[in-house]
């Protein structure tokens, strides 16, 4: 049995100093440590893929990252870590309790998860080892982390067994989050043939983001595929999987990097399938992101299908997370808000657009994923 210091300083040592998760008993002595720690950075994720994306975040930001989970929600995380982490060569450090180890008794629901964690790891090409169970073995671990993290510029994992910490008691915290923002939502007027279309709202945040001072982080599908169309900059980054990650991977790059202004271009769609994001937003983030969401009520890229979006309002969510200034509306001055805003924390900005596909056939980037964010961090100086 390890001392939570013994691991946490040993791997600050090493540049580890932000960390991001999801609870688990076996993980209670680092998290608390970590939290306690002003050192050190800790964002509490909604779900185990929001940890692993805002961790990738703070990576791109040149930050090295953990992030830290039950096993249990490892299927959780599995598209960041296929689409995100693996795609982008991300490297971050995992740590990942056995629970329902082999051999050992343990709840039910743990017991086939248990069983394939080991496997689900190869199989996503994740190299991983038994998290280290005494304090002599800590530093020969972390040298392996780092040569292969340096190698590969993918994650590498910790499994960690029942008991491998002692305990360690939490301070008394205040919790993180921001008030309630101010809201302006402009009422819907205008018929869907008159909304502005995906490419003059790109067009637009093109015109209001410099190179020198912002990043775009756009999310997968139709959005970054026109932003690339529209301009492909030096300060822009397309995804191509992780849907619904956006925000978060976002958040991570603005809190490793405050001197810099992050933009997050969001879809309905995405943002739908992982609205937990938004109070992590909330709850951490600071005035120099800015999260813009261009809904057109369907997932275009696939063909139209309708989403949810039609009855409800993301502009009332982001306030209800903690955004420090929200507006909604069909008109294209909602960017100009969201983006001139100056109050402590996040902006959002829920922009109606035209459904439909791109007037023209969108082109795909001609640099790999990886070669486009190594061209970001360049440019940024991470």
């Amino acid at each position: 049995m390890i001392q939570a210091s013994e691991f946490i300083e040993r791997a600050s040592a090493h540049g580890f100093d932000w960390w991001a998760g999801v609870p688990c008993s076996f993980l209670t002595p680092f998290i608390n440590y970590v939290i306690g720690d002003e050192k050190l950075t800790y964002v509490s994720a909604a779900n185990e893929g929001d940890a692993v994306a805002a961790a990738a975040g703070a990576a791109l930001g040149g930050r090295r990252a953990v992030a830290i989970m039950q096993n249990s929600g490892l299927g959780n995380a599995v598209s960041p870590l296929t689409s995100l982490t693996w795609v982008f060569r991300l490297p971050i450090l995992l740590i990942i309790t056995w629970r329902g180890e082999p051999g050992l008794a343990d709840e039910p629901q743990h017991e086939l998860m248990g069983d394939v964690t080991p496997a689900m790891l190869e199989t996503m090409q994740i190299p991983w080892e038994v998290f280290p169970e005494s304090a002599d073995a800590i530093e020969p671990a972390l040298k392996r982390v780092n040569k292969t993290m340096a190698e590969t510029g993918r994650p590498y994992a910790l499994i960690m067994k029942k008991g491998t910490v002692a305990e360690y008691a939490l301070t008394d915290q205040p919790p993180p989050g921001h008030s309630h923002g101010a809201k302006a939502y402009t009422p819907f007027k205008r018929n869907a043939d008159e909304l502005p279309s995906r490419a003059d709202a790109l067009k637009h945040i093109v015109a209001l983001t410099p190179e020198a001072e912002t990043v775009l982080i756009a999310t997968t599908g139709h959005s970054g595929r026109e932003l690339y169309s529209v301009a492909d900059r030096v300060n822009q980054l397309y995804m191509v999987g992780s849907m619904g990650c956006a925000p978060v991977l976002g958040l991570g790059l603005a809190m490793a990097r405050p001197d810099l202004r992050v933009i997050v271009i969001d879809g309905d769609g995405a943002a739908l399938m992982r609205l937990g994001a938004f109070a992590t937003v909330g709850a951490y983030g600071g005035n120099n992101l800015v999260h813009l969401l261009l809904d057109n009520s369907e997932h275009a890229s696939t063909g139209g299908q309708a989403t949810v979006s039609a009855g409800m309002s993301f502009a009332a969510i982001a306030s209800g997370c903690g955004y420090a200034s929200v507006f909604e509306g069909d008109d294209l001055t909602v960017l100009d808000a969201a983006l001139a805003q100056d109050k402590q924390g996040p902006a959002f900005a829920q922009l109606r657009i035209k459904p439909g596909p791109p007037a023209d056939k969108l082109p795909r980037p001609t640099q790999s994923p990886a070669e486009i964010r190594a061209r970001l961090m360049q440019h940024i100086g991470a």
